[in-house]
């Protein structure tokens, strides 16, 4: 396959260059183009200017929702000259506005999970057939895609126009981070099986995840009662998510396009992570 390419930065336990990818036509995907990282919040101020200056980041995809971002705070990146912030929640069920700060929101997956439950069963989805661990995680991905397909597009557009690269984070940069650059990579041209790899790869460093995640004020009591299996991810669940795509959309780039990409897009998509 392809050597998972780990980079070590004071403050995050999950960052990692997808590049040396191999492609389905023989290239490779292009080292200090895409990152992808658990949440920022704990970088130091040195750690911040290696991200910024020498691997070259001047685009951050923060897909935290409202919620964590009021409980965490902004990024810390935020304001930081050269660098540009793209905060796109994927969860409808997300509160930027209301009668209470948004601080005091549950968690949007929270409020997401009871409202599912309590929709009639007959109200169409896109789900993956199957039930357990896997079917169980596509299914919420695909969630991301049918609330806010609006802010996918513009996650995955954000990492074609960066102007040097394009960092994506969540807050354990395992499932919204592993869908976008996912849908990413697979429109670029990656292998199928190197993103399913590289999606998996998160499980190496779970039990670093879940014990930052336990000492931020945003993930702490949500955590609580889950296990280490529940949380690590499987290539097979990526491998679900894009067979639904292919089944029902004729693939990630045919679900994009349903939803407002367009071909320059993929032209300059491509352009920034493959070769030539």
């Amino acid at each position: 396959m392809y050597d998972i390419r780990w980079i070590d930065l004071d403050g995050l336990v999950n960052l990692r260059d997808v590049g040396g990818m191999p492609t389905v036509d023989g290239g490779v995907i292009v080292a200090g183009r895409l990152l992808r990282s658990d949440n920022l919040q704990e970088l130091t101020p040195d750690s911040l200017d290696r991200l910024t200056g020498e691997l070259g980041v001047t685009d951050v995809i923060d897909l935290r929702s409202h919620v964590e971002r009021a409980r965490e705070g902004a990024s810390p990146v935020l304001g930081r000259s050269g660098v540009q912030v793209h905060e796109l929640t994927l969860y409808a069920d997300d509160a930027a506005e209301g009668g209470l700060p948004a601080e005091e929101h549950e968690l949007p997956w929270v409020v997401q999970a009871r409202r599912l439950r309590q929709q009639p069963t007959d109200r169409p989805r896109i789900v993956p057939t199957g039930t357990g661990h896997d079917a169980f995680w596509s299914r919420h991905y695909l969630g991301y895609l049918q609330e806010r397909p609006d802010s996918v597009v513009a996650a995955v557009r954000a990492i074609a126009h960066a102007r040097g690269a394009a960092l994506v984070h969540c807050a354990a940069g395992k499932d919204r981070t592993g869908t976008i650059t996912g849908l990413a990579l697979v429109v670029a041209g990656a292998q199928r099986e190197a993103v399913m790899a590289d999606y998996a790869a998160t499980a190496d460093r779970i039990d670093r995840i879940l014990e930052r995640l336990a000492r931020r004020p945003a993930y702490a009591e949500n955590l609580r009662g889950k296990t280490k299996a529940e949380q690590s991810p499987r290539a097979e669940t990526m491998g679900r998510l894009l067979d639904t795509l292919d089944r029902d959309h004729g693939g990630a780039l045919g679900w994009l396009h349903e939803h407002g990409w367009q071909d320059e897009d993929t032209v300059l998509l491509r352009a920034k992570l493959r070769e030539g």
